[in-house]
């Protein structure tokens, strides 16, 4: 029988995402496109799980997803497994109870390396984070820091999805203002 735990060690229905992260000074960002993605979150308590509606400022259209990321040693690479939904798939999940993070995911060129902003609202409003997926761990670690961050945070579980959702508006301001 496979698990979780074979999945994450060796992953047949999943894929690894390759990704770093960063903190952002929003004062060195160049200015953002108008075109963005709005991402809502829920993720679902007591579960690794995340619910996400995606919506594209440019055309409207929506997608769902259901998203499961694995726990894993190196935060830089962990086996993740999605299911696209239907807006009513999406409603039955958007029922249960959970955190919800609600951001505007904007593209932001460093270089020859494209960066999802992720600026947030809501509790985390505030907190503005960058991302970038590659397809390998040195194409990864070869990806040039953009001068607009303030600091690598991949490596520190507070700035994971799951735990900003944990934070209420004290525990976010006080996270924002520590790093």
């Amino acid at each position: 029988m496979r698990t979780g735990a074979d999945e994450a060690a060796a992953p047949k229905y999943s894929h690894i995402e390759r990704e770093r992260r960063f903190r952002v000074d929003p004062a060195l960002l160049p200015p953002l496109p108008r075109d963005h993605m709005l991402i809502e979150d829920l993720y679902i308590s007591a579960t690794r799980i995340r619910l996400r509606r995606m919506t594209d400022s440019a055309t409207g259209e929506i997608a769902h997803k259901l998203a499961k990321k694995y726990d894993a040693a190196d935060p830089l690479a962990r086996a993740m497994v999605n299911a696209y939904l239907t807006a009513s798939e999406y409603a039955v999940f958007a029922s249960l109870p959970g955190r919800p993070i609600v951001k505007r995911r904007y593209p932001v060129m460093a270089g020859d390396a494209e960066f999802g902003v992720d600026v947030f609202a809501g509790d985390l409003d505030g907190l503005v984070l960058a991302e970038i997926e590659a397809p390998d761990a040195a194409a990864l670690a070869g990806i040039p820091i953009p001068a607009w961050t303030v600091g690598e945070v991949s490596h520190d579980p507070r700035f994971q999805g799951g735990a900003l959702a944990a934070l209420d508006r004290a525990a976010a301001r006080a996270l924002i203002a520590a790093v």
